[in-house]
C-alpha cells in the first residue's frame, strides 16, 4: 500500500444565514493515513438555537470547496453517504466524520460548518 497524501483538518468557523453567535472548532493537525484505510475527523460546535444543520466540506489542492454530507439537528439517525459516515452527538455538541476506503483523491483540507435555523422564518 502506498502512503496516502496528508489529510488535513483545520479550524473553521462558519455561520450561514444567521447573525446569532455560533462557533465551530476542529483541533486536529494533518493526519497521514494509508490508502484503503479510514480516518475520523472531529468537530465541536456551539449553536444558539434548537434547530440547526451541520455540514462537512473538503477542499482539495485544486482549491474548490466540495460538499460531502450534512446532518440536521432534529435527526437522531447519523447520516451516511457513500464512504462518509457521521457520528452526531447533540448532547456533547460534537460531530465526527469518518471517511472509509481512502484514496489519494481524498487528500484535502476538511471543513465542518454550522447553519443555525433560528432565522428560517425571517
Amino acid at each position: 500500500m502506498g502512503l496516502l497524501g496528508l489529510l488535513r483538518a483545520v479550524i473553521a468557523s462558519v455561520c450561514l444565514g444567521s447573525i446569532m453567535a455560533q462557533k465551530v472548532t476542529q483541533n486536529q493537525p494533518e493526519i497521514p493515513v494509508l490508502e484503503k484505510e479510514y480516518v475520523t475527523l472531529n468537530c465541536a460546535y456551539e449553536a444558539d438555537s434548537y434547530s440547526y444543520s451541520l455540514f462537512w466540506y473538503k477542499q482539495p489542492p485544486s482549491g474548490e470547496m466540495i460538499f460531502l454530507i450534512h446532518q440536521e439537528s432534529y435527526n437522531e439517525l447519523n447520516a451516511t453517504k457513500g464512504q462518509y459516515f457521521l457520528n452526531f452527538q447533540k448532547a456533547t455538541s460534537s460531530i465526527s466524520l469518518t471517511i472509509t476506503d481512502l484514496e489519494l483523491e481524498d487528500s484535502a483540507v476538511y471543513f465542518c460548518a454550522l447553519r443555525d435555523h433560528s432565522d428560517a422564518g425571517a
